[in-house]
């Protein structure tokens, strides 16, 4: 599964699930948004975790489930017994590492066969993560997780268009794999150890304009294992979760459960097809803080409630979302990137990707 495949799917709802394995992490980076490091004990029940992905069906999965942390790989064995669930239903996994392990010359046994399971791997690297793993030792782990077979992308980050670090890494990520391995560039933002120094959360356009959010389309287990309808990093951690964007829970609750609610809720489509602010203005609601904190205020109002059901329950309602995720894929993952990543390098998500695959060259 290449890069551009994974990230096209982004729009569409419940076509992916995302698995914070853990909050644990053996690397401090000083920009991490979830705060990981190795005494953060906080991570779902692993036996709920499988319990959750082995209730996926043949005709009711998400087709891609991203496994997270934290650093996901402190959990090998939990890693290849959600990837083989997973494939056994037809789903595919992909996963995001810190690569901690790169410092060792050879990747243990156990991490490699972990790997080895999963259809896509993606490897971080910014200038807080070479803080404490160098280029090089990533660069010669990514080689030899290529050798096995394993699609692999690398996830940048810097502060924006103008970072000359995401310049120069971009550059050496072309000349040591030749451009075929793929890159997602984000920014830097204000969540975790970031809050005091990063660049405030990308907003929305002010006012009431349609703004629709592609974010609330994959369900996230988060690291309670409550499942929220937003990877938003705020909304994920804070509790109680707002009503309108929690799913579930993965002790009591089964993917068929969650991704109705993720479905069929006339607030959530609503949220994906005009985005929060253009909801709560029709709905008669006051606008509260910026565009996320605004979408987390809108669930106990019971005005946005029964606006939302009148125009989006139903099979109108259906139809609407998917023409929403529709016009977001429509350019593929280079415009899914463009509108949520750092635009300047949305290309390099397709970079190396063979013809037809989606976001790819033609």
């Amino acid at each position: 599964m290449e890069l551009g495949e994974l990230v096209g799917r982004r729009p569409f709802p419940a076509a992916g699930l995302l698995l914070s394995l853990t909050r644990r992490c053996p690397l401090t980076c000083a920009h991490c948004s979830t705060g990981s490091n190795m005494t953060a004990r906080q991570e779902p029940e692993a036996a709920s975790l499988v319990r959750f992905v082995r209730s996926f069906t043949g005709t009711d999965r998400p087709d891609v489930v991203m496994l997270t942390g934290g650093e996901p790989l402190l959990l090998p064995g939990l890693v290849r017994e959600l990837s083989a669930a997973a494939r056994a239903a037809g789903s595919r996994t992909a996963l995001l590492s810190g690569m901690f392990f790169a410092r060792s010359r050879h990747i243990p046994a156990p991490l490699l066969r972990a790997i080895g399971e999963v259809d896509h791997f993606s490897a971080s690297l910014d200038l807080h993560h070479e803080r404490e793993v160098p280029r090089a030792d990533v660069f010669r782990a990514v080689h030899r997780i290529r050798e096995l077979g394993v699609a692999v992308s690398f996830h940048l980050t810097g502060t924006g268009a103008d970072d000359p670090y995401l310049a120069e890494v971009t550059r050496a990520v072309e000349e040591e794999f030749g451009g075929r391995v793929p890159s997602l560039v984000n920014e830097v933002r204000a969540f975790g150890r970031a809050a005091s120094w990063a660049a405030p959360a990308r907003t929305g356009p002010a006012g009431d304009a349609v703004s629709p959010c592609a974010m609330a389309a994959w369900p996230v287990v988060a690291f309670d294992g409550t499942v929220l309808a937003c990877c938003n990093q705020d909304t994920v951690d804070r509790r109680p979760a707002p009503a309108h964007l929690r799913l579930g829970h993965i002790a009591t609750d089964d993917w068929a459960a969650v991704r109705r609610r993720a479905v069929e809720s006339p607030v959530l489509r609503m949220i994906r097809t005009v985005g929060p602010a253009h909801l709560a203005a029709r709905s008669g609601v006051p606008a509260a803080g910026g565009y996320c904190e605004g979408c987390r205020s809108l669930g106990g109002d019971a005005r946005v409630a029964a606006d939302a059901r009148s125009v989006a329950a139903g099979p109108a309602g259906a139809l609407l979302d998917l023409a929403a995720a529709r016009q977001g894929a429509a350019e593929g993952a280079v415009g899914v990137v463009r509108r949520h990543g750092c635009a300047a390098y949305a290309p390099l998500v397709a970079a190396g990707a063979p013809d037809g695959v989606p976001g790819g060259s033609r």
